[in-house]
């Protein structure tokens, strides 16, 4: 059964990543990561001598003490609140709950379908599991989609509906009612334009200008992370823009940078056989050059995508899918000082054993990346299996089933982003009146009690502060009030 037509974009008759994961996979240039989390989980996949062999790369002690060491490190705060009385002086032995409610970390997924399922039910059903784990939504701007027929612009709701393209403004509400960072994607690619654009340069040139305007206008306060230009890497000779040299990506970030506020991440992203040398080796040349050339590049991408399950079973055999190698690719990217993202990821679950070994892939792979120093955001592609663009549903890479109920790979994300990578604390403070924790970069509700008294406030736990606060309890029959700020 599936959940919507699988209607190709205006314009398109098949997915060009589609065509770019099989000559990645026949020249087995593919991806990797770490190892398992709770084996009891999941039942595991067939064993085989292949899966015994990547269980072993990712299973390696020394691999696991790397990811873990750098998660602590990179991924969690020292955090120390003093409580106060409303006489200004420390209390001790008060006791501090503090209970994390949000990620300072981007766990996200393309959000293509939101709204246009069959049912009221299935809608409904979506938005809770995508909001039950994820933080971060990708929102389609594919110029055949927002624009199908020039002069026909569908970023208001209300307009035509076209499947897995919603108008962008329907995410703005659904975004600041759930708590959701968005992320707009694309605004120059070589593929999924409108059949009407021209192949002259220079009038195309001038018709992306108005496209960055119209959407920075529209969308620059609320849409804070854009890629700016995808798979120009991979971008084929018959494109107008093309040339050896791909140019055309820094005049796109040149016209795009000023119409954005200074923090927006304008991003760069790439393919997945750049996760992988010798390729991301060309990769790292290009963005040097850019930044070196002053092009305001401030976020670099990289997708993950097996859309068979032939293609991921040759990549899980492949000297690729190492750890290590991946983790160096990481660390090499590392080195321009800008945010990392796993873009796009497509596990099958298809075939024999599918869910099962997509579980324990998605498992190893997530812990990997959470663990790289610079990695920001972690993207999947596609929530529900039949969501898909024509030619990629038949991995079923979803994380729901088409009935859109969980699979064991969203279980797995669910248990790491909700309860491992999650923390909760109750201590009591020193005879200083101080509380000390470690935790997940996030917000937190923090509680105080002491006797009768008791506070409450929310704090933001992150990088960019000192993670210091003070908490200051009423004394009896006084109103509750609190103060919560750095020291």
């Amino acid at each position: 059964m599936r959940l919507r037509p699988d209607t190709p974009t205006p314009g398109t008759r098949f997915s060009p990543r589609f065509a770019v994961a099989l000559i990645a996979w026949m020249s087995v240039l593919l991806i990797s990561a770490d190892r398992p989390a709770a084996q009891d989980a999941v039942a595991p996949p067939p064993s085989s001598p292949d899966w015994e062999a990547y269980r072993a790369r990712w299973q390696d002690p020394e691999v696991q003490r790397r990811i873990a060491e750098n998660i602590e490190r990179y991924r969690k705060e020292d955090v120390s609140c003093q409580v106060l009385g409303s006489d200004g002086k420390p209390v001790p032995h008060a006791v501090l709950e503090a209970s994390q409610e949000t990620h300072g970390f981007l766990f996200g997924c393309n959000a293509f379908v939101l709204g246009q399922l069959d049912s009221p039910e299935k809608n409904r059903k979506y938005e809770e599991a995508f909001v039950h784990v994820f933080n971060f939504a990708t929102v389609p701007f594919y110029w055949a989609g927002v624009e199908p027929v020039e002069g026909e612009l569908r970023y208001a709701e209300g307009s035509r509906d076209i499947w897995r393209r919603p108008p962008p403004d329907r995410y703005i509400p659904w975004a600041a009612k759930n708590g959701l960072t968005l992320k707009g994607h694309p605004l120059l690619w070589h593929a999924h334009n409108p059949p009407w654009l021209p192949k002259d340069p220079e009038k195309l040139k001038a018709l992306y200008r108005k496209r960055f305007h119209e959407i920075a206008s529209r969308y620059r306060d609320h849409i804070p992370i854009w890629d700016v230009v995808n798979e120009s890497l991979v971008c084929p000779p018959s494109y107008p823009l093309y040339d050896p040299d791909r140019s055309y990506v820094a005049w796109a970030f040149q016209e795009v940078g000023p119409l954005f506020p200074q923090d927006t991440i304008l991003m760069i992203n790439e393919v997945t056989s750049f996760n992988f040398p010798p390729a991301y080796a060309r990769y790292q040349e290009q963005i040097a050059g850019l930044l070196g050339a002053g092009v305001p590049v401030r976020g670099i991408g990289l997708q993950f995508h097996y859309f068979r399950r032939q293609a991921l079973d040759a990549y899980l055999k492949s000297p690729n899918c190492d750890p290590r190698k991946l983790l160096e690719t990481y660390e090499q990217l590392s080195r321009f000082d800008l945010p990392l993202y796993i873009t796009e990821i497509t596990i099958p679950s298809a075939g024999e054993g599918g869910e099962a070994l997509q579980a324990e892939v998605v498992r190893d792979h997530y812990r990997l990346w959470f663990s790289a120093p610079k990695m920001a955001g972690i993207t999947w592609w596609n929530l529900g299996d039949g969501t898909a663009v024509q030619g990629e549903n038949e991995a079923r890479g979803g994380l729901l089933d088409e009935n859109l109920d969980p699979k064991p790979a969203y279980r797995e994300l669910e248990r790491l982003i909700r309860t491992e990578w999650n923390t909760q604390v109750r201590i009591e403070t020193d005879e200083n009146g101080r509380a000390e924790f470690r935790g997940f970069a996030g917000r937190y509700s923090i509680r105080v009690a002491a006797g009768e008294a008791s506070a409450s406030t929310v704090i933001e736990v992150g990088k960019d502060g000192s993670n210091r606060y003070t908490i200051t309890l009423p004394t009896r029959g006084e109103p509750q009030t609190v103060t919560d700020g750095k020291e």
